[in-house]
């Protein structure tokens, strides 16, 4: 039986979630065993020869780039080092369920920043969702109560700085290649990376932590080539559903990997981020189909 293009993207996208959430485990499995820029530095490297290879491989490489794109880029670049380097201190001190849980408000923040940025149009519903989400994250972290910690802060930055990077994202030029900006940004980490490294005492890789790199480079950049390609099929309003689909990998690899699971409150919460979010998707997808051509 023949896919549509629908469910191609859907299963991409799952397909990404799952990449991305496998990576988060292999890092997390390193946990101390690295110091924290050594570990960037070398994932960095790693990440960033593949990328440069795919990107020229896919002829995408541009010399034409304006002025803004490259500000942009820049931008773009920072924040992903910002998020880089809060999302794995967060990852290495929380439970494995919770950083993914509160990493799925994103949706949310970007959809508030993009109205109170970008000038783009936000009903009382979908603010009426954002709030209600924004609560459900609050039951997560838990500010004040006994098992919060600055690492759930951290996991916040984390999403600020992620939605800088896709509002940054997003005014760039339509026809400037994905990978080309992928890989300017995982250079950007890179030498974050470098000027971090010099002032901490290097670990001797072992075999186990080789491998564990070698399967977080590896899921990293698969997950990047399938949320690419889930983007350029199917609807976009079919496909973004479907990255909530990492939530559960989370949860599963949480429970078999690490022996840990949420509590009461963190399922709860999740369970709100999640309904607000699809939620949010949803109200998004129909506020496009009734500003297309011909309605």
């Amino acid at each position: 039986m023949a896919l549509t293009d629908n469910l191609r993207g859907a299963l991409l996208m799952v397909g990404a979630m799952t990449a991305f959430t496998v990576n988060d485990a292999f890092m997390k499995s390193i946990g101390t065993g690295l110091p924290l820029f050594q570990l960037l530095l070398i994932r960095g490297i790693g990440a960033s020869l593949l990328l440069v290879l795919l990107t020229h491989t896919a002829g995408q490489w541009r010399r034409d780039v304006s002025a803004r794109d490259w500000r942009l880029m820049g931008v773009r670049a920072l924040a992903e080092i910002v998020g880089a380097w809060t999302f794995i201190t967060a990852l290495i001190h929380m439970p494995f369920a919770d950083v993914s849980a509160i990493l799925q408000a994103l949706p949310l923040t970007i959809t508030l920043a993009g109205a109170l940025f970008l000038g783009e149009a936000v009903g009382w519903r979908r603010m009426s969702a954002i709030v209600i989400g924004f609560c459900g994250v609050m039951l997560i972290v838990r500010p004040g109560g006994a098992g919060f910690s600055i690492y759930a802060l951290l996991a916040l930055v984390c999403v600020g700085a992620v939605t800088v990077r896709d509002l940054a994202s997003r005014q760039m030029s339509p026809d400037l290649p994905s990978l080309m900006v992928a890989t300017t940004s995982a250079i950007g980490v890179t030498l974050f990376a470098v000027a971090g490294s010099v002032f901490v005492d290097w670990q001797p890789v072992t075999l186990r932590i080789g491998w564990l790199l070698v399967g977080s480079i590896l899921f990293l950049i698969a997950g990047y080539v399938c949320s690419v390609a889930a983007a350029r099929v199917g609807d976009l309003s079919f496909v973004a559903p479907f990255r909530y689909s990492g939530l559960l990998i989370a949860v599963l690899l949480g429970l078999v990997v690490f022996g840990t699971f949420p509590d009461g409150w963190s399922q709860a919460g999740s369970a709100i981020v999640v309904a607000t979010g699809l939620y949010t998707l949803w109200r998004e997808s129909q506020r496009r189909r009734q500003a297309a051509p011909g309605r």
